[in-house]
């Protein structure tokens, strides 16, 4: 455990996540007393006049076998005979200590300069680099795309990304190259006055152990998701006039699972979208087939019918054992035999997700997988860094799964970027999430001509993207202001169905900002 103790709150959640980066897995107390008892390091800061003090402590003496075991523990003293000395008081030792002169002017720049300050701290005291620095965001390669934008050359975006967040080489060549190609991408879309569409399909097979995204057993809803397309239908009526007038680029169905759904239910929201939305200049309509066990000959055969140009059909892993453990109700064969499926029905432009780091998997394991992927040659690839968020079963019950090894490395992530190229593709996005194992990051790869653009678009906050169904969000994008506001729509799909009237008020207040189009 980990105490911040901070007379000053301002900067509480920079500190935190970076010390979050530094030591994944720590529990946090903001409480002097007995909250500490558990705690092996303590971070001390406050404003003080102009500048900003941070000291970091490290326990020296302990009394149970939870702080000898933790890496942020001092060492234990041996006694002449070999032994180790009875347990004294918890004492803490100031590893580091400093001050950060605060700019008044800049809350932006101050917070640099806290982050700096205990970054320096943390790498003396741990041994540790971190490949980001001190980027602790999700969008790293917003700030290369921005200053792109501004005219900036590679080299003074290098040299920002080196002084202000200590970023590594190898990871600022990434944000580049990334950022360079989401530019040329992003040419062709109107991303100012158009918008893209977001339609959530709340539904899976089953859920994975890892998963906390929004997500209900459809078998459970059997029978009755018809009650769920007539709010979807509802929703997707307010969006499309709302929106009358300004060019859809892009249309995304995610989840969930939307595959999960019948035929018949994939062909009445196809249907609906063709009818309500102009699609003539429409560049991009994914469908996120996703999970194998939910894919048939007849699904794939109505999403060809209605001209989907891209779907993901994702298998996380090729191996058989962790695909068991993390609750994927089907076969590496059905992986493969889904996949030779779609291209024998003429898709020729399939994503595959890979997730590194999953329960008690190594490199060799990741090699096979990726030598998998290689001979199947998918279009493109998206691969995750596990990101164990509070909502996952993985997390929920600790208890059950605590025992389970995760590892993910540096050079794993490597692997699957050499595996990349080798398949003739080139990262084309990058995110990354709260809690990932390793602070490493989500990148998209893709071979020419077959990037998505939306996923770009959203993760760069570019566009306007209008999200119906439960658990989705509304991004308004504001450019002239560089402002965006956001909408929620509740997760549990019974409240959205009861509830849909307030998730349009919700969004009403959000579009009634946007400059009317008679004025763009």
């Amino acid at each position: 455990m980990i105490g911040i103790l901070l007379s000053d709150q301002s900067f509480e959640q920079d500190i935190r996540e970076l010390l979050m980066a530094f030591c994944p897995g720590q529990k946090f107390t903001h409480e002097e007393g007995e909250a500490l008892q558990e705690a092996q390091l303590i971070v001390r800061g406050g404003k003080t006049g102009g500048e900003f003090r941070l000291s970091v402590e490290r326990l020296v003496s302990r009394h149970s076998d939870q702080d000898k075991d933790s890496c942020l523990a001092g060492e234990a003293s041996d006694t002449q005979d070999g032994g180790v000395k009875p347990a004294e008081p918890r004492r803490f030792e100031t590893v580091s200590e400093g001050s950060i002169m605060v700019d008044e002017d800049s809350r932006f720049e101050t917070k640099n300069r806290i982050k700096r300050e205990l970054y320096c701290m943390m790498r003396q005291m741990t041994g540790k680099e971190l490949p980001w620095g001190t980027l602790t965001g999700i969008r790293p390669t917003k700030i290369a795309l921005t200053r792109l934008y501004e005219g900036a050359s590679e080299q003074e975006i290098h040299d920002y990304m080196k002084e202000t967040y200590f970023t590594s080489e190898e990871k600022i060549a990434l944000s580049l190259d990334v950022a360079r190609r989401e530019k040329e991408l992003l040419s062709a879309v109107d991303y100012e006055n158009g918008y893209s569409l977001y339609i959530g399909i709340p539904f899976c097979p089953t859920t994975c152990l890892y998963c906390s995204f929004t997500s209900f057993p459809i078998g459970k809803w059997q029978g009755r998701t018809g009650l769920y397309l007539n709010a979807l239908f509802q929703e997707m009526d307010y969006v499309a006039e709302k929106m009358k007038g300004r060019p859809l680029d892009t249309i995304y169905f995610g989840g969930g699972t939307p595959t999960s759904l019948s035929p018949e239910d994939l062909e009445a929201i196809l249907n609906k979208v063709e009818r309500t939305f102009p699609m003539e200049q429409v560049k991009e309509f994914t469908v996120e087939a996703g999970r194998p066990d939910s894919i048939t000959r007849e699904k794939l055969e109505v999403l060809r019918k209605h001209g989907i140009t891209r779907i993901s059909i994702n298998p996380q892993t090729m191996k058989q054992e962790t695909l068991d453990l993390i609750g994927r109700r089907h076969t590496v064969e059905q992986v493969k035999e889904t996949f030779l499926l779609a291209r024998e029905l003429g898709f020729d432009n399939i994503n595959m997700d890979l997730i590194v780091g999953l329960p008690e998997e190594d490199e060799e394991d990741v090699r096979a997988t990726m030598e998998e992927i290689k001979k199947l040659g998918p279009d493109s690839l998206t691969v995750h860094s596990l990101a164990i968020k509070r909502a996952a079963r993985l997390n929920m019950f600790r208890e059950k799964y605590g025992n389970l090894k995760i590892t993910g490395t540096q050079e794993m992530i490597d692997m699957t970027a050499r595996y990349a190229k080798e398949m003739g593709m080139e990262p084309y996005y990058l995110y990354r999430q709260k809690n990932m194992a390793g602070n490493f990051e989500n990148v998209g790869y893709s071979a020419p001509g077959k990037a998505c653009i939306y996923n770009i678009l959203i993760m760069e906050e570019k566009q306007t993207i209008m999200a119906c169904g439960a658990g989705t969000t509304t991004k308004v994008v504001f450019p002239a202001e560089n402002r965006l506001e956001r909408a929620e729509n509740v997760k549990e799909v019974e409240q959205y169905i009861d509830r849909v009237e307030e998730m349009l008020l919700r969004k009403e207040k959000l579009i009634c900002q946007m400059t009317p189009r008679s004025e763009k």
